[in-house]
């Protein structure tokens, strides 16, 4: 086959793969993603999948492979993970329309999302429990800075970053995917890639610090960026290229992105790649999550608990107002066992309302994200009377973070029912009661023979006549039907104002009726009808729960703040830790402490025990430095590692095991 006899479905498939050349397009084709030529080949091999033909090009075979659409997810999962982008191409009309242009007319399709490993929103693609960084870094003349963004969440942070600290910010952040200048790929994607991020280099004209400032005040709709802080010229390119890189992405829809938080460099324990891999705070030296301090500490109950957990387990606070503060909650609710309990047991019903607003947002949402967001602010309204009046500032202020929701749970309470679908596209998610009309329409789809009877029944009743029928086939419809004889009462006055006669057969007279028109319209047209409304009604509480996004991250947020602190209570209940005394001195003394992990292994083996141990150091009579000996397997390292996992702890605001 030649170029020019290149099939009109094969031109549309090349035209859309050649602004993707560097991700695998999947290409819509009923109820599969089909990819060819060298997507296919790729594809094959990474998914273990058939690789077919499908007709030719320039003479050869095109290669060819496909994944069904409703199981597409776990096979983009696998693309993702083995590092492949996937520009997923969707059909954007009905085939019915395209053949009114001609039957050789092909279905107009369009990329209406680039998959990357940093900007996933399923639940099926994502960790519930761990952020899904992408990040971008910037320099801009002298100056450096990082933000990052989880677009799952909303969450976006800035930093000032020389190139030196950027390492160990990375190490911290763990990031999906890092976007850089492509005049700085070069020295760059060593550094990244070693810490287990994906690259992607972007034309230097993304990371413009005067067009980002206008792109962020846009998106934001401010005048001036300087009610969120004072950002340099190098935090806002970084900024300014995760913008443009998610408007590329998600094709023009923008995740809801909160407005940034800025870290000041510094603000937080500095702890290198190395040491952060060696004393194993969110992964093990195995890889997993299991053996880690992660592991051990995590008594949190919601899937945002859990992710402030790894945040701050990951940056240790350097603010001893801050530290005191958490350590205050944690100490009231390890006071009140009752309290601490009822707050968990609330606390576990709390679904991801973070993530259920992020793909609302996105438009890939549907009635469970809206459901989520009721029964998340439901529970938030049950924890206020829990933990209302307490005087523990953090507490206090949690609970302020939870009030002013009622309208939101109202209409969300009233319209929805109580285990709605997956998708708004498959209806029966609005609550009966709701909407007269769609309670009649779908009583007309659910109850069709029924309301017919009913009608019978009734026309029955008012002519007298018992062997009135209402039928229905392919030419007529819906029609009534009875007897010569008594059609003649039917055809005289006054009956015959209501009854239109329709037809005559040889011992049988037919009529109808306007109201029998139009349930007979309604009938068959309810099942789309019923659809449609509720369609509306989805898109309308969609408008509705995104108009208070900001309110519902404040809530989202404070139950995040009220399950760490309430698992670090339990935590420190089951384990026997407590509260350190946090000074601005260098002074370190640890009495009985103990490595959390190694403690838990020993436990889990049997009756072993974990040997408590001291430490001194920098106080008024004891030296800044110690010098440790021993033979091999004497337990240095583990006293090294423990009484940095201590330091670590203290600081992001937990109780200590001592």
């Amino acid at each position: 086959m030649t170029e020019e006899t290149v099939t009109p479905m094969m031109a549309q498939y090349l035209e859309i793969k050649a602004g993707y050349a560097d991700a695998i397009l999947f290409y819509r084709m009923g109820d599969f993603y089909e990819m060819f030529f060298d997507d296919a080949v790729a594809a094959s091999g990474a998914l273990d999948i058939a690789l077919t033909k499908r007709g030719t090009h320039m003479g050869e075979p095109i290669p060819m492979c496909g994944v069904p659409v409703h199981a597409a997810e776990g096979y983009l999962l696998m693309l993702i993970r083995k590092g492949f982008r996937v520009a997923i191409a969707e059909q954007m009309e009905d085939p019915a329309e395209a053949k009114k242009r001609g039957s050789k007319s092909v279905v107009r399709r369009d990329v209406v999302r680039l998959v990357t490993p940093g900007t996933l929103t399923e639940d099926s693609l994502l960790e519930a429990r761990r952020h899904n960084y992408l990040a971008a870094y910037a320099e801009v003349r002298d100056e450096g800075a990082l933000a990052w963004t989880d677009i799952s969440t909303g969450e976006l942070r800035v930093m000032p970053c020389p190139r030196a600290r950027l390492s160990p910010e990375l190490a911290r952040l763990s990031p999906r995917e890092v976007l850089v200048s492509d005049t700085a790929e070069a020295d760059l994607r060593g550094l990244a890639e070693d810490l287990g991020a994906a690259v992607t280099p972007m034309a230097r004209a993304a990371f413009d610090s005067t067009g980002a400032e206008r792109r962020l005040c846009g998106l934001w709709q401010v005048g001036t960026l300087e009610a969120f802080g004072a950002f340099g010229r190098a935090e806002l390119a970084a900024m300014g290229a995760l913008v443009e890189y998610l408007e590329l992405t998600q094709r023009g829809k923008l995740p809801l992105l909160r407005p940034p938080l800025r870290e000041a460099l510094g603000g937080a324990m500095q702890i290198d790649a190395a040491t952060r891999r060696n004393l194993e705070i969110t992964a093990a030296l195995s890889g997993g999550r299991a053996g880690s301090l992660l592991d051990v500490v995590d008594h949190t109950v919601t899937a945002g608990g859990a992710r402030l957990l790894e945040r701050r387990l990951s940056a240790p606070s350097r603010d001893l107002g801050q530290i005191a503060a958490r350590h205050d909650a944690i100490d009231r609710l390890l006071d009140d066992a009752r309290l601490r309990e009822d707050l968990r047991e609330a606390l576990r019903r709390v679904p991801d309302m973070d993530r259920a607003l992020s793909r609302l947002a996105l438009d890939r949402g549907g009635p469970r994200d809206l459901a989520a967001i009721r029964n998340g602010l439901s529970q938030a309204t049950l924890i206020t009377d829990r933990i209302a009046g307490l005087d523990v500032p953090l507490l206090a202020e949690a609970a302020l973070g939870l009030i002013g929701m009622d309208d939101v749970i109202s209409i969300l309470d009233q319209s929805l029912v109580a285990e709605p679908p997956l998708l708004a596209r498959d209806g029966g998610f609005i609550a009966a009661g709701f909407d007269v009309d769609l309670d009649e329409t779908r009583q007309l789809r659910d109850e069709g023979r029924g309301v017919i009877a009913a009608m019978q029944a009734d026309y029955v009743a008012r002519t007298g006549i018992q062997s009135l029928k209402i039928k229905h086939n392919n030419v007529l419809g819906y029609f009534i039907e009875t007897t010569s004889t008594h059609a003649e009462k039917m055809l005289a006055p006054p009956l015959s104002e209501t009854f239109i006669h329709r037809q005559t057969t040889a011992n049988q007279v037919r009529f109808t009726t306007i109201p029998l028109s139009e349930i007979e319209t309604r009938i068959l047209n309810a099942g789309n009808r019923a659809l449609e409304i509720e369609r509306r009604h989805f898109a309308n509480l969609r408008a509705a729960v995104l108009a208070e996004a900001g309110r519902i991250g404040v809530a989202a947020a404070s139950l995040a703040e009220l399950d760490l602190a309430a698992g670090f209570a339990d935590l420190s209940a089951a384990e026997d830790w407590v509260r350190p005394k946090m000074d601005a001195s260098h002074a370190f003394h640890v009495e009985r402490g103990r490595h959390p992990v190694v403690e838990r292994a020993l436990r889990r083996q049997g009756n072993t025990s974990f040997v408590a141990n001291d430490c001194a150091l920098a106080e008024r009579h004891t030296p800044a430095i110690w010098l440790l000996t021993g033979p091999n397997m004497a337990g240095k390292s583990t006293f090294l590692r423990q009484n940095a996992l201590i330091a670590l702890l203290a600081q992001a605001g937990s109780h200590v095991p001592a």
